[in-house]
């Protein structure tokens, strides 16, 4: 993706993110990895609807500022941690879609798969990351998920979805909430069916032969992960009349900078 291109695509994907009402005030933020060193980006403190070509800001993949006469969005660590993870990626999009924010504050899953379509285009997990404090906690809690999907919700902030174009990220993005949205309309029904196992199979082996599988997609997640999320835990557990929700907010946050989720 050269740099022209994306900055006319972040400013459509802007855009059409505010009329989605997927964003309000200056929620949301685009990226896009243009040449081998450098990410164009949304600035801070923007309405998505006001967003122009010459707003645009480019950092290195450091995050150093290179060139823009605005400041880079504060969430950039996490597309960050995304491209450091998936080569294959050129784009990231994160905003506040209501459905799939509803379940990820909820603390809810998303019943998935429930329909073929989805599991080709986004396989077969669509996980919650765990709440954490912003910044390096939340981007160590990202982490454990990049290599195995291509779209996550975001406990207390959200969802994220990611890919090789900002077109296929926004998708992702919007199939997401489609899902979410389909699943919250059948809940007073009794809940969406999960698809059946060897349908399931048959669907992923289409994913995988079109190219579009994750990395690690379908991997358990690792050994330290779990070992760090179960060590702080116990850890938080033990203190002295500790309140079970602020114990459960301290252990993501402690097992996120351990590498667990």
């Amino acid at each position: 993706m050269n740099e022209a291109t994306a900055r006319r695509d972040l400013v459509r994907y802007s855009r059409q993110m505010h009329a989605a009402g997927w964003v309000a005030n200056h929620d949301g933020n685009l990226s896009a990895r243009v040449g081998q060193g450098h990410i164009v980006c949304t600035p801070t403190a923007f309405s998505k609807l006001d967003i122009g070509a010459d707003d645009l800001v480019v950092t290195d993949l450091d995050g150093r500022q290179r060139s823009g006469s605005h400041k880079p969005f504060s969430e950039l660590g996490l597309h960050r941690a995304v491209y450091a993870a998936r080569g294959d990626v050129r784009a990231v999009v994160h905003a506040h879609p209501p459905f799939a924010t509803a379940f990820g504050v909820s603390g809810r899953p998303v019943p998935h798969p429930f329909l073929p379509e989805a599991v080709v285009s986004l396989g077969p997990e669509l996980p919650t990351v765990p709440l954490t404090a912003p910044g390096e906690p939340a981007v160590g809690a990202l982490k454990a998920f990049v290599r195995r999907c291509d779209a996550a919700l975001l406990a207390g902030n959200g969802a994220l979805a990611w890919g090789p174009d900002l077109e296929t990220a926004y998708l992702r993005l919007e199939l997401l909430e489609h899902l979410c949205r389909i699943a919250h309309a059948a809940l007073p029904l009794g809940g969406p069916r999960l698809l059946p196992a060897d349908m399931v199979a048959d669907l992923l082996a289409k994913r995988a032969k079109a190219g579009l599988a994750a990395p690690d997609e379908g991997r358990p997640a690792s050994a330290e992960g779990d070992v760090a999320r179960r060590a702080a835990q116990r850890a938080v557990a033990a203190i002295p009349n500790v309140d079970p929700a602020l114990a459960a907010r301290i252990a993501a946050e402690v097992a996120a900078r351990m590498g667990g989720h």
